[in-house]
């Protein structure tokens, strides 16, 4: 005869099955797989707004270090041209009050004075300046030019067919192509009556050959 345990029955017997609403509980929900990829590409966009803004900024300082240094270029152009111009100015001051110590040495030479020791310090003087680019102009027969010519004497003279500077009272001098003194001397022009004359004449042997021309040549003795 078989004992039975008492409150076993069939039920008890089966195994346990995971019921619907635990595998519901367990599968993940198919929102928040959803939502993962959302996150990633809002983090991309910020990345991306980030790089636009540090590029930008980027672009801005080197636009702003462009422009420094053009400033700084320009200033020391600036400084470089006003540092010459200082230079240039100081030099032709000091020059112009050496121009009465050069006038003299040239009338001391032009009367044979200029010997011995004299001569040697006028030399040196005339060389010293040299260096510093002084140079002299003015010269007898060369056109009268009121930018670096100064008419003290004025005259008439047949054997010139323009305003003609005929003597150098006191040479010129310029540095470069600025004058620091025009030079002074006497001018001629040409006569007004040898200008009515010369036309005329010029007219009268015109004529005298057309006619010879229509006659044939001029009559031989």
């Amino acid at each position: 005869m078989t004992e039975e345990t008492p409150g076993f029955d069939e039920q008890s017997q089966q195994p346990d099955v995971p019921s619907d609403d635990a595998e519901s509980k367990a599968a993940p929900a198919p929102s928040e797989e959803g939502a993962a990829p959302a996150g990633d590409t809002g983090q991309d966009a910020a990345l991306v707004a980030q790089l636009d803004q540090t590029r930008t900024a980027l672009n801005e300082r080197t636009a702003d270090l462009q422009r420094l240094q053009a400033e700084f270029q320009n200033y020391r152009r600036r400084v470089e041209r006003d540092r010459v111009a200082v230079k240039e100015i100081a030099v032709a001051n000091l020059l112009t009050e050496l121009l009465p110590v050069l006038d003299d040495i040239g009338r001391a030479r032009e009367h044979g004075e200029l010997v011995g020791g004299f001569k040697s310090v006028a030399e040196s003087l005339e060389t010293v300046i040299a260096k510093m680019g002084l140079q002299q102009f003015g010269k007898e027969g060369e056109p009268f030019d009121p930018t670096i010519h100064e008419a003290l004497m004025h005259s008439y003279a047949p054997d010139v067919t323009e305003t003609t500077c005929v003597a150098i009272l006191q040479p010129g001098y310029r540095i470069g192509e600025r004058t620091i003194r025009p030079a002074r001397v006497a001018v001629a022009e040409p006569q007004p009556g040898a200008q009515t004359a010369k036309p005329a004449e010029e007219g009268a042997e015109a004529k005298t050959d057309a006619e010879n021309k229509e006659s044939g040549g001029p009559e031989e003795g």
